[in-house]
């Protein structure tokens, strides 16, 4: 293909994820804080959980798929997308894990503790084996409708929480990615974004920063 796919976003927001996981790595090495109330800050966990479930949903219904009809003779490349497939589905069971300890006060904190470790070993594990591994793949055979499409029903996922998630995805971003991301939106959304949205995601309380 000929044409290099505009990969700002999903950049973006890896680089988002791994800046929270690096947030929950440091709170979980504090042994004198309260994990449990950490995790359920406004711009820790939910947001946190939302968004991943965002992306790796998107992923799973708009472009694995698609990139496995495109894959159909390259057994190799199938074998690397089984892989992303597998690592979202264990991210999974870890975040469902970690909600059954938050939601059980019996459950000790050193096993709370463990739980995170695990994700963010495992999460940035997988962000990192699908930048190296799987989005070249992606620049060599999905189209630009294809990825377009892509784009379109991870927003789509995004819903009413963009007012959220975007100010979260831009946290610390660039100048030059947030110029990127912001640019399609509609005047009233971009008016949105820097009058409301983004004053009320810096105004979020999140203990141990």
């Amino acid at each position: 293909m000929s044409t290099t796919l505009d990969m700002t976003t999903m950049y973006a927001m890896h680089d988002a994820l791994r800046r929270e996981a690096e947030y929950l790595a440091r709170v979980t090495a504090r042994v004198d804080g309260d994990l449990r109330a950490v995790l359920r800050t406004a711009a820790g966990w939910d947001l946190f959980k939302t968004s991943l479930h965002v992306h790796h949903t998107a992923e799973d219904h708009a472009l694995w798929p698609v990139l496995r009809q495109a894959l159909a003779d390259r057994p190799a490349d199938l074998t690397l997308l089984e892989a992303m497939e597998a690592e979202h589905a264990a991210i999974n069971q870890v975040i469902e894990a970690i909600d059954a300890a938050l939601a059980h006060s019996e459950i000790g904190m050193d096993r709370l503790g463990d739980l995170t470790d695990s994700l963010v070993t495992g999460l940035t594990g997988h962000l990192r084996h699908e930048e190296e591994q799987a989005l070249p793949v992606i620049q060599a055979v999905i189209t630009e409708e294809q990825w377009a499409h892509f784009g379109q029903i991870h927003t789509q996922w995004i819903g009413g929480d963009a007012s959220r998630i975007l100010p979260w995805l831009l946290d610390g971003a660039s100048e030059q990615v947030i110029t990127t991301i912001l640019a399609p939106l509609p005047e009233p959304i971009f008016r949105a974004y820097q009058d409301q949205w983004r004053p009320a995601y810096l105004a979020l309380v999140r203990p141990g920063d």
